[in-house]
């Protein structure tokens, strides 16, 4: 009687659930497989690197009559000398209205069309002035001067979108040295913050809405004061920040040169990079034009004497530093390879960095070029 009653009551629980003892057709609301799936394999983007020079001279070194050549003598064009030996990237100044043609739109722009056909990057340095913008000058350029302050807003806009459809560079590095601003005294930092931040914001804007696909870097100059001037243009739309960082001006420290881009990087979650750096192969110089660098005190000794190997090693730990020791480093760029003394030994007008240059007395290649890895 009691497994009589035990079948009865298994075939009513059968029949109250037919379709569970029935269907082999899994329930949808569970999963098919009953194991856990893993989680999805998201791919990390593939860094991209800008290992390079600032160039902007070479047009009036070349048009001069300046010849270069590689470490065994023989002539070459400057530009496939650079490429060959790893860097991808061009830094080229770009001024408004230029007392002659150098460095205005015209010029870069013909220059922008040689690098193209190189295969090089190029990264264009926007001064908003007429002539050189740092941070002690901040000129603004002479058609812009007298505006109203929304007219200026518009001048940078409109300005800023014709560069950069023009010239179509993979970075824009909007104003050269800005720690006291741009275009002085309406967009003085100091005197006029939000100003300043206006001006940014609009240049910023103009990118966008013509060339997205361009990275977009603010540059400060040097590691003092760098944390309070990014965290105040923390609400300007940019991709990456660039320091200058020459021993002379900014400290002898390397050790805080990183820790201070990695602050930068992670705090402020861009990418960072060495917009300016240099180093002497000597201390001599090749004209009568003095030099910035001509002292043993402005450089780190006893580690970089100022030799062909002291500014090997200089741009070595600066390529490591940049490329491997910060999570969000993108590279550098070599300030002044070009700027030998081409107005001749005796010229008062020549170049002050002749003794950091990229190449010798005798225009020849440095060792140094032998440092320069693009990370694969």
């Amino acid at each position: 009687m009691k497994q009589r009653w035990i079948k009865i009551v298994a075939l009513f629980l059968c029949a109250g659930t037919f379709h569970s003892c029935q269907d082999p057709t899994p329930d949808p609301e569970l999963p098919i497989d009953p194991e856990v799936p893993e989680d999805p394999i998201v791919p990390v983007p593939e860094a991209e690197y800008f290992i390079g020079t600032d160039l902007s001279s070479l047009p009036e070194i070349e048009a001069a009559g300046t010849i270069f050549y590689n470490t065994e003598g023989q002539l070459v064009d400057a530009v496939s000398l650079l490429k060959s030996m790893g860097m991808n990237t061009i830094r080229l100044r770009l001024w408004v209205d230029p007392q002659d043609e150098h460095s205005g739109l015209a010029e870069v722009k013909a220059f922008a069309e040689r690098l193209r056909s190189a295969r090089l990057k190029l990264w264009l340095s926007v001064h908003y002035s007429d002539t050189w913008a740092d941070p002690g000058k901040q000129v603004i350029p002479a058609a812009w001067q007298g505006l109203s302050f929304p007219s200026l807003k518009d001048s940078v806009a409109s300005y800023t979108q014709r560069v950069a459809q023009t010239l179509q560079p993979d970075i824009i590095q909007l104003g050269n040295e800005i720690n006291s601003g741009l275009l002085h005294p309406q967009g003085d930092r100091n005197a006029q913050p939000e100003q300043f931040l206006e001006l940014l914001i609009r240049a910023t804007q103009a990118v966008r809405e013509t060339t997205p696909e361009a990275r977009i870097m603010l540059h400060y100059a040097g590691i003092a004061g760098a944390d309070a001037f990014f965290d105040e243009v923390a609400e300007v739309d940019y991709d990456q920040i660039g320091l200058s960082y020459y021993p002379r001006w900014h400290g002898k420290d390397l050790a805080d040169l990183k820790t201070t881009l990695r602050r930068l990087s992670e705090r402020h979650e861009k990418e960072v990079l060495i917009a300016e750096t240099a180093y002497p192969f000597t201390l001599d110089w090749a004209d009568w034009t003095n030099n910035l660098v001509g002292l043993e005190e402005q450089v780190i000794l006893p580690s970089y004497p100022a030799s062909p190997q002291g500014q090997q090693d200089f741009i070595s730990v600066i390529q490591s530093i940049t490329t491997r020791e910060v999570a969000l480093g993108r590279g550098f760029c070599y300030w002044g390879a070009e700027l030998v003394a081409w107005r001749g030994p005796e010229a008062t007008d020549g170049s002050p960095w002749e003794n950091q240059a990229l190449f010798d007395f005798e225009h020849r290649a440095l060792p140094v070029l032998d440092a320069i890895e693009l990370p694969q």
